[in-house]
Order: structure tokens, then sequence, then C-alpha cells
């Protein structure tokens, strides 16, 4: 057998059939993970430095379009600012969650090359599909989030009585956005885990059908755990597609699985 060293000595496999020390292993573990973290860190430096003109005024469209909709909650212009360091730590911590959002296809491609080793040269070629995918169902979930935001926040107004003044803080308010489209965002990846599973074997299409009461009930939980708005159109904003992914995921299963089996018997009978 016959093993391609890079110059820095450390092998790289080329299919299943090849092994690697733990050593090996864990060296090729940190040098995805350090070249994840340089991705992420240089999208959040942008993303800081586009924080104050842009990046803010998106976050907070929703909530400014809803004051000028409902004169009597009698908003303030902006948002409040009530600690200096909090408003620091917020910019630094909403340019961290937007950095690993737009690094987001770097990310994936990083764990997609320390995964595909272990994967025969059929399966290598789900590599695009799975990081496009990927991030075209981030994208979708966290867009769900920020157009279904206006509805959570009205919701939640409406519990402090009809003459009250709304001032939001930038910390409270931009946090919650943020963490409600990241949230929606992860929410929304977990039929390509489950399509890769299958791929793998862990799983079966047949298995997850019969499990079908279970993961309903599952989807709502997790809605309810990741929203943390706690309002009742952003758990439905979430777990109806979720649900919805999770059989289009199955159908997907199959349909994948079945080709590798049929290919896999055509290649024993011949």
């Amino acid at each position: 057998m016959k093993v391609r060293r890079k110059r820095s000595g450390q092998r790289r496999l080329k299919g299943p059939d090849d092994t690697m020390t733990l050593t090996e292993h864990l060296a090729e573990l940190r040098r995805r993970i350090v070249v994840s973290f340089l991705a992420v860190a240089a999208a959040a430096v942008v993303m800081f430095v586009l924080y104050d003109p842009w990046l803010q005024r998106f976050l907070g469209d929703p909530y400014f379009d809803l004051c000028a909709e409902n004169p009597d909650w009698k908003c303030s212009d902006g948002f409040q600012v009530t600690d200096l360091l909090g408003a620091f730590t917020t910019r630094l911590r909403i340019a961290g969650y937007f950095g690993l959002a737009a690094a987001l296809p770097v990310v994936l491609w990083q764990i997609w090359r320390f995964v595909v080793p272990g994967l025969h040269a059929k399966e290598r070629r789900y590599a695009a599909p799975f990081v496009l995918s990927s991030v075209v169902l981030f994208l979708f979930g966290a867009s769900i989030a920020y157009l279904t935001m206006p509805f959570a926040v009205e919701f939640l107004v409406g519990y402090a009585g009809a003459k009250s003044r709304v001032d939001l803080t930038a910390d409270r308010y931009i946090n919650l956005i943020s963490l409600m489209m990241i949230g929606f965002g992860v929410g929304f990846l977990f039929p390509v885990l489950l399509v890769f599973l299958q791929l793998a074997g862990a799983l079966t299409p047949g298995r997850l059908l019969r499990w079908w009461r279970q993961a309903i009930v599952l989807c709502v939980v997790i809605a309810a755990v990741i929203t943390p708005s706690g309002d009742p159109f952003s758990l439905l904003a979430l777990a109806i597609p979720m649900t919805v992914f999770y059989f289009a995921s199955v159908l997907i299963g199959w349909l994948l699985t079945r080709k590798r089996s049929k290919a896999g018997a055509g290649t024993a009978a011949a």
C-alpha cells in the first residue's frame, strides 16, 4: 500500500482501508480546527467592523418597523445603552455569531475533509451537495427566524400592557434576535445529519419511518429549547419545517441507499 506523505510528515488517507495512528488522527483534527478557527476569526473581524453601519441596523429593523406601526408603544428612536462595557461585549459577541455564520462553508468543508477518508470513493462525491445544502438550509432557517421575529416581539410586548413604554436595550434585543437566527439555522441542519447517518449505515430509512411519532414530539421539544423567545410563533415556525425536513430526509436517504444497493448488487452479479 502506497502512502503519500505531506511535507510535514503527516499521512493523508486515500480511502477507508487505509489506517492512521491516534496521534495522526489528532494532528489531522487539530489542523482542521485551526483552519476553521482562522476562518471564523477573519469573518468575525469583518462583522465587527460592519456592526455599526450595517449589522445593527439590519438586526434592529424588525423592532423599529413594529414601533412605527404601533405608536402606542412609545418607543425611543434607538436602543438604550445602560452599560458601556456591555455595549462592547455585545458587539463582540454578535460579531462572533455572524462570523461563524459567514465562515460556515469553510467549517463544514473542514468537517467533511476530516470525515471523508473513512468513506468510499462513491460516497465522497456527496461533498459538494453536503456543504451546499447545509449552507442553504442554515440561511433558510436564519431567514425564517428574521421574518418571524416581529410576530415574536409583538406577542411578547403584548404582556407589558396597552400603555407601557417599550424601550429595549441593545444587548438584550440584539442578543435575542441573533440567537434566534443561529438557533433556527442550526435546527434546519438536522436533515443533513440524518441523510449522512443513513449513508454511513448508522440509521436506515425504515427505522426512521417507524420513529415518526417520536420524531414529531422531538422536533417540537427541540424547537421549544432552541427558541429563546419562547413565543408560539417562533416555536411553530421551527417545529413545522423540522418535521417536514425529517420526512424529506427519510425519502432522500431511501433514494440514495436504494441506488447504492442496486449498484452494489450489479457489481456483485458481474
